[in-house]
């Protein structure tokens, strides 16, 4: 989520916005290769399913608290939130 919420705060298509969606992609792959977790046909689906999902929360999250009036957003979820929620 935190990527898409990145995303979400930069111009479609720039160095950024790849940035954003491609290292969650590699974290995956570094994750499973950690946990030896095989690359297979059911699991490969829920970890495209979850990135998709992780993606779209995360913009539609970061749509939401910019929203909120009295919150100053930023590209940065955590700093966002210790920003805001204090």
């Amino acid at each position: 989520m935190p990527f898409g919420y990145w995303r979400a705060n930069v111009k479609k298509y720039s160095l950024q916005w790849i940035i954003a969606i491609h290292i969650p992609v590699l974290i995956g792959i570094i994750e499973r290769i950690v946990s030896h977790l095989e690359f297979s046909w059911t699991t490969l689906p829920v970890f495209i399913l979850v990135f998709f999902i992780g993606q779209f929360l995360g913009g539609k999250l970061y749509h939401f608290m910019k929203d909120i009036k009295h919150f100053n957003v930023s590209s940065c979820f955590v700093m966002d939130c210790l920003r805001n929620c204090h």
